[in-house]
């Protein structure tokens, strides 16, 4: 076997003791696919708020010192993986960071705004965070939106149901002007004839920056049960770890909506509850590269 010096990725996201999301997910994710993930909690929760109660702890105010400790030691990250903030004054903290990464070689960054859902921005996020955010998608290389993310990123209204091909294309054009090259706009869905939903779709789009030529398509996946807590954050993993071993960026779409639609369907036919998330433990094996 062939070995070799996995790439580094600091993977900046909130913890969950308990039901399968965010840092849980994608540390094992991550490091399954030969990656090095080292975490920069957030804020940290015994389990994520979709149960009747949680204790959390917000982290902001170790973010800084965290951070400049790896400074100290000269840890240089191949890639930086960053999923919900809590706290809008935790954005400068980031923005930092990855000014700083990128100074010293960091090639990829991928950042899952985290900010609403089906129209709107979550009960916790205020429109001067929604901004802030927008100020920091500037330094992403992949960004990883769902429709309503999108729009709010772009000011753009939210359209509800429309997929129209020429809605999404406009969005992720205004997304580009915002700096990213690659994007995937998640949460769409297609339905069938009776109005069932049959296919979950996830719109690419990418732009060449030497030519400033835009390319899109849309990559459809079967409904394999209800949505679930912490897929969102699956995808982005899978994403962000394929970035860095060079895959492209088609093809780790696909990879990962294969993922979670097996993860679903495996947790649905297990009765899991809900808020558990996904069984994704027993799938880790469709994500291992064997020359590592």
């Amino acid at each position: 076997m062939n070995y070799r010096i996995p790439k580094k990725i600091a993977v900046i996201n909130s913890f969950a003791g308990y039901g399968r999301c965010s840092m849980t997910e994608a540390l094992p994710i991550i490091s399954a696919m030969g990656v090095c993930a080292c975490p920069v909690p957030t804020s940290i929760f015994s389990n994520h708020t979709g149960f009747p109660s949680h204790f959390g702890l917000d982290f902001t105010d170790h973010m800084q010192a965290y951070l400049d400790q790896w400074d100290r030691l000269g840890v240089v990250f191949d890639g930086i993986y960053c999923g919900f903030l809590g706290k809008q004054s935790q954005i400068p903290i980031v923005a930092d960071f990855i000014r700083r990464q990128k100074q010293k070689g960091c090639s990829m960054v991928l950042i899952d705004p985290v900010m609403g859902d089906h129209g709107k921005p979550y009960r916790t996020v205020s429109m001067e965070q929604c901004r802030a955010l927008s100020d920091l998608v500037k330094e992403a290389d992949i960004i990883t939106p769902n429709l309503t993310e999108a729009c709010i990123l772009t000011d753009i209204p939210y359209p509800g149901s429309s997929m129209e091909e020429a809605v999404l294309a406009r969005l992720t054009a205004s997304l580009h002007e915002l700096g990213p090259a690659k994007i995937a706009v998640t949460g769409l869905m297609h339905y069938d004839q009776t109005g069932t939903p049959d296919s979950f779709i996830n719109y690419l789009s990418q732009k060449d920056t030497a030519s400033g030529t835009i390319s899109s398509a849309s990559h459809y996946a079967p409904v394999t049960g209800p949505s679930r807590h912490g897929t969102g954050d699956i995808f982005a993993s899978i994403l962000a770890a394929d970035a860095l071993l060079g895959y492209d960026f088609s093809a780790s779409v696909k990879k990962a909506a294969d993922f979670i639609g097996a993860c679903v369907k495996a947790s649905e036919e297990l009765q899991m509850p809900e808020p558990d998330g996904v069984c994704f433990e027993n799938f880790l094996h469709m994500l291992w590269e064997q020359d590592l």
